[in-house]
């Protein structure tokens, strides 16, 4: 029996070469070809690895009231000062990252899952499945999405789960159109119509070629999603929609009492504001640099 090489072969296509050079190497690589992104590479491990170790990061407990402290000031003993009710800041901000990453990587995984699944379905099958899911797709879009987000937290309790699913399916939905693009151009490629010749199972037409040719689609959009999801749940909690408290979140940290005593305190709202930008840039110019690196159109644009 004639292998999936061998009849990809036949067609005249050549099989790309497996490159030399372990991982280091290749981090090394995209550090050098892409500094900005290795910077906020190491800026994103450095979050992740303050919200996994807020007990031990974190100096005084982020829900603790002492209102004799209350509105201090930077000091030796408070980095980032107190609020208004005397619970210290960066303790809130370090507690308050693992709120916002959990909700940013579960989303960004749900949201991929998603998007994934109904472009294999309707780039794939094409036809009335290809019309019906497009559709459906087009009158979701239509709805704006923090509108989506409050109707579902008002109805449902305002929970890490509820608030990250529904994240999740937002993205998930906007998000299969530019996975649907890229599972299009690899149904027509050569090598889709000699395994499918060779009479190779769909299951292994998905995992074998379609899935390998857009994960680089795939990483892109997720490492742009982290950020989005982080913007929309800070928004939902600056509202005062998202986790209740006294859970810390940057969100929450940055609206309710932070806008009050903004002129008296402003560290109450520096602090998170520049979390949040800090964090939403660095997953930005994260995914431009990874785009540029895994995408093959640009990445032969820039070697030519």
């Amino acid at each position: 029996m004639v292998s999936g090489n061998q009849a990809i072969q036949a067609e005249g296509i050549a099989l790309p070469e497996k490159k030399s050079g372990g991982l280091w190497q290749g981090l090394w690589t995209f550090a050098r070809r892409k500094p900005i992104g290795a910077i906020s590479a190491v800026f994103l491990i450095l979050i992740i690895v303050m919200a996994v170790g807020a007990p031990v990061i974190a100096t005084h407990d982020p829900v603790a009231t002492a209102t004799k402290e209350k509105l201090q000031a930077p000091s030796s003993a408070h980095v980032l000062g107190t609020d208004e009710l005397g619970r210290d800041v960066w303790s809130r901000l370090v507690y308050g990252a693992r709120i916002s990453l959990v909700v940013g990587y579960v989303g960004t995984l749900v949201a991929t899952l998603l998007s994934t699944g109904i472009a294999v379905l309707s780039a794939y099958f094409g036809q009335k499945s290809d019309l019906v899911l497009q559709r459906f797709v087009d009158a979701f879009q239509s709805i704006p999405g923090l509108l989506v987000i409050l109707s579902v937290v008002t109805i449902l309790e305002p929970t890490v789960i509820n608030l990250t699913i529904v994240l999740g399916v937002l993205y998930g939905i906007n998000n299969s159109r530019v996975v649907r693009s890229g599972v299009l151009s690899v149904k027509v490629m050569p090598y889709m119509e000699a395994a499918r010749a060779i009479g190779v199972g769909l299951p292994r037409l998905i995992a074998r070629y379609i899935l390998p040719n857009v994960f680089y689609i795939l990483i892109v959009i997720a490492s742009l999603n982290v950020g989005r999801i982080i913007i929309l749940e800070a928004s939902v909690s600056f509202l005062g929609l998202g986790v209740p408290p006294p859970t810390p979140t940057w969100g929450q940290m940055l609206g309710g009492t932070a806008r009050t005593f903004m002129t008296q305190a402003p560290w109450m709202g520096i602090a998170p504001g520049l979390a949040i930008s800090l964090t939403v840039l660095g997953y930005n110019m994260l995914g431009d640099a990874l785009r540029d690196v895994l995408d093959p159109r640009l990445r032969g644009s820039e070697q030519r």
